[in-house]
């Protein structure tokens, strides 16, 4: 038979479960549990390393990620056909976990772009903003007229059109309209644009001048706004896109980098495509980053609130003050009656390819989710798009679907995107660079063309997470000065644009 000490993963000496670090076969005796495998282990999957009585609690991090369905035994495979969400009392414990943060000096520094009212950038764009989904084909028609054409603007990163699926069809006033708004309007003060368009069809519920006045914008030499009805069709109203963009290009050309203090740095924190060593390698390495970036004086944002369902209570311990955790415990409400009114439940998350990963239940996927928010304290919640002016770990209440959530993330203020994978993506972001960390080796290694950083050296037990996510710190650094990412070379982020979309669609 087989013998194998170091082909499981043990997270906590309370666990019911070891992860496999590689396929493991039926009959494989795993020395250090004192337990032989009774099936085939797939890697990134769970084996009990002792007997769980069915309705019973399984531990994974020591903490329940769900609940026996029927009898398990040592070296049984814990996944989906055994183990099932349920009810249990979270000891929310608000601030027993807040200490002072042990902040570093000097702060580390990158290259930004310092616009002239202060606001630091890590890219230089033109976008073109659609009000609604009537004149999306008319931002891209303007933009395509500069692709492949900005020779003559080295220091302008490109122009960008964004554009979305809504914008009518929809109240003039109300929750739905006011996300749509409050994104729009983060995206038009966004620092990485040197500049915007603003277009609209000119009879949508989405009215341009109310949008801007809802968030006190005035068109000025970097804002420009109106309709194709206005300009009299979709010819006119492309030649004047156009001529209004091959105006501002000198300007935004004149834009250079120069080293500024890393506070001004403020990560989106994404993952998608997660696997049973998301939780393990991937997620806690940004999490080391980011204790980093705190330390030295910036600002994270974790969101995706149904996949840190279950987790909650891990946030709410380290929040600054019982009103900022109880504000994170009213987003959790919340989502348990928007699924319920909708006819939906927490646990439709993980996704199929999550469970293919060996991710079993919403609760042992949100539990490695949080690692990608390092350990210093929780200083602000916020909802959906809202400006994020606090510095440090800061949570933004978003969907789970990445572009929504990233799209909020940017709105509020976030200039790079990170985002862990274990199963693969591809996402790209604009006008923030977005870098992507890969749970596993053969991942790496299979979607090289889109993948980062490798923090499978982690789960191989070459690299300490410490390592890795110091190595990662200096990756951000770079990228933020102005070093591509892989999306950024492949040019995603056009079409990754992807406000909430709340209430019917009249």
């Amino acid at each position: 038979m087989l013998q194998a000490a170091d082909i499981v993963i043990r997270l906590n000496a309370a666990d019911d479960v070891v992860i496999a670090r590689i396929e493991i076969p039926n009959g494989t005796l795993l020395v250090k549990e004192s337990v032989r495998a009774n099936v085939l282990i797939p890697a990134g999957h769970k084996i009990a390393t002792r007997d769980v009585a069915a309705g019973k609690p399984v531990r994974r991090y020591n903490q329940i990620i769900g609940f026996a369905t029927r009898d398990i035994k040592a070296g049984d495979h814990v996944h989906v056909h055994n183990v099932s969400m349920g009810d249990f009392e979270r000891d929310y414990a608000f601030c027993v976990e807040a200490k002072p943060t042990d902040f570093i000096k000097p702060q580390a520094t990158f290259q930004g772009i310092v616009r002239p009212d202060g606001r630091v950038a890590t890219r230089n764009y033109i976008g073109i903003i659609t009000s609604v989904n009537c004149s999306a084909t008319v931002a891209r028609l303007i933009a395509r007229q500069f692709e492949n054409r900005l020779d003559d603007f080295p220091n302008v990163d490109g122009v960008v059109a964004l554009t979305h699926k809504t914008g009518c069809g929809m109240a003039s006033d109300g929750e739905a309209i006011d996300i749509l708004r409050r994104t729009t309007a983060g995206y038009i003060r966004h620092a990485n644009f040197h500049s915007v368009l603003l277009v609209g069809l000119g009879c949508e519920a989405n009215q341009i001048n109310n949008l801007l006045s809802a968030h006190g914008l005035k068109r000025t030499d970097h804002l420009h706004a109106y309709t194709i009805q206005d300009k009299g069709g979709t010819r006119k109203a492309v030649e004047e896109g156009v001529a209004r963009i091959k105006a501002l290009l000198p300007s935004a050309n004149q834009m250079k980098r120069e080293t500024v203090p890393v506070s001004h740095l403020t990560l989106g924190l994404q993952c998608g495509g997660s696997d049973g060593y998301s939780g393990i390698s991937a997620n806690p390495v940004l999490g080391a980053a980011v204790d980093l970036l705190v330390r030295h004086g910036g600002t994270a944002i974790l969101s995706e609130t149904p996949e840190i369902y279950g987790a909650e209570h891990l946030l709410t311990r380290r929040a600054i003050s019982r009103e900022v955790g109880e504000k994170l415990v009213r987003r959790i409400k919340w989502w348990e009656q928007y699924t319920a009114r909708n006819g939906n439940e927490m646990n439709n998350n993980p996704s199929p390819g999550n469970k293919v990963g060996g991710l079993t239940t919403i609760l042992e996927k949100s539990l490695g989710a949080v690692a990608k928010g390092g350990t210093t304290n929780l200083v602000e919640v916020v909802e959906y798009a809202q400006p994020v002016t606090a510095r440090g770990f800061v949570y933004m209440d978003t969907p789970g679907f990445d572009p929504v959530s990233a799209t909020g993330q940017v709105a509020g203020g976030a200039n790079m995107i990170c985002f862990t994978t274990g199963r693969g993506s591809a996402y790209g972001c604009k006008p923030s660079p977005s870098l992507k960390l890969a749970t596993n080796t053969a991942l790496f290694e299979k979607q090289e063309d889109d993948m980062d950083i490798n923090c499978g050296t982690v789960v191989e037990g070459k690299e300490s997470i410490p390592a890795a996510g110091a190595r990662f710190f200096e990756m951000i650094l770079k990228t933020a000065s102005g070093e591509k990412s892989k999306s950024e070379l492949w040019g995603y982020g056009d079409d990754e644009f992807a406000p909430w979309m709340l209430g019917a669609t009249m």
